[in-house]
């Protein structure tokens, strides 16, 4: 069945995925010159604002030059991210080496991210047992763990942790020389990729250490300025990403494969969360998320037309939040433990703080 470019009336069932992309083909062009100079302007930022956290005389003006600088470590990833998924250039062996170049300042691995991220992330969004960002707990789950890790997983969803949960779970976890249990398959390229960013990670302390002598400043302040906090800044950073891309009380999770193929995972899983003041260009619209699911080879320059495209053809069908403080932590109040058997969140004790799916 051939469904032409008009908008799906709220009720009526969801075109096939394969007809959301064919939408979305004059949105998926590619181009080299851009990426590339995308890629040298962030890392000039990147190096200028480290300069700043270095040379700035005022100890707030370095440790605002050091925000910056993790913001600016954000941005690079996110291009290494259209680079992973090939969607940077139409060149695949140059996405794969400009991903790596985009990667290095947040310390990640190209090819291990490339497994968690578009094998089972994007593969398996929000299906429990597959999916492993951001995963709710059930009550059972939850009761099982130790003290200490019920703590854990108490700060993680607290609203204030989303960065310590990122450095933990994921980076440390599944991209820094990750053990058997959390990556069962070895291959050489995961090894390279990871002596590649500690190569890189210890020419950044050289540099560091050598721009606290010649300065004649505090070696562990210069480090705290130039390191320490670009990086935490940039873990809060994809942590918050991540969580309020799939993380709200509209959003369900699955532990049933079948019913989590019906339910179109690639629309109702994601959130297009909004902000004023045009900011998310400042992250290369990276929050213009269900476009992104629907089609990863849309280049970040063209997201914000694609989510565009498909909130007008698909109304009332994806999930639009602006974002404010408030609402941010009502959803990490709400959002804490899930009942897959009447597909809602629950609080702590297993009382339901979303309407189930069963009445709703």
């Amino acid at each position: 069945m051939n469904f032409p470019e008009l908008p799906i009336p709220p009720g009526e069932p969801i075109p096939h995925r394969k007809i959301i992309r064919e939408w979305l083909i004059p949105l998926s062009g590619k181009t080299t010159l851009r990426a590339i100079a995308m890629l040298i302007l962030d890392y000039c930022l990147w190096a200028a604002f480290l300069t700043g956290a270095v040379l700035c005389t005022a100890p707030w003006q370095q440790l605002l030059c050091a925000v910056a600088a993790g913001f600016c470590i954000g941005r690079l990833f996110i291009i290494g991210h259209d680079a992973c998924h090939q969607s940077l250039t139409p060149y695949r062996t140059l996405n794969k080496w400009l991903g790596r170049i985009a990667f290095l300042a947040s310390l990640t691995p190209y090819s291990l991210w490339d497994i968690g991220h578009n094998v089972v992330h994007h593969g398996y969004t929000n299906l429990k047992g597959f999916d492993f960002v951001w995963a709710p707990l059930t009550k059972e789950e939850y009761a099982q763990l130790s003290w200490g890790g019920k703590l854990l997983d108490r700060v993680y969803r607290s609203g204030w942790a989303p960065g310590l949960y990122y450095m933990i779970e994921i980076w440390w976890k599944k991209m820094i020389f990750p053990n058997k249990e959390q990556m069962p398959t070895k291959r050489p390229i995961f090894i390279q990729d990871n002596l590649l960013v500690c190569a890189f990670g210890a020419i950044w302390l050289a540099v560091s250490f050598w721009a606290a002598g010649v300065t004649h400043q505090s070696v562990a302040w210069v480090l705290f300025v130039t390191v320490f906090v670009p990086f935490m800044f940039w873990c809060a950073m994809i942590g918050f990403v991540v969580y309020v891309h799939h993380t709200h009380v509209k959003v369900s999770w699955h532990d049933d494969r079948s019913a989590w193929s019906k339910a179109q995972p690639f629309v109702s899983t994601t959130v297009h969360l909004t902000f004023p003041f045009n900011i998310g260009a400042l992250m290369h619209h990276i929050m213009e998320h269900t476009a992104h699911h629907v089609d990863m080879s849309i280049p970040l320059y063209k997201l914000k037309s694609a989510q565009e495209k498909l909130e007008n053809l698909l109304p009332e069908r994806i999930i639009i939040q602006p974002f404010s403080w408030a609402w941010y932590f009502e959803t990490a109040k709400a959002c804490k433990l899930y009942d897959f058997k009447n597909r809602c969140w629950t609080d702590y004790e297993g009382a339901f703080t979303s309407v189930p799916a069963v009445l709703g």
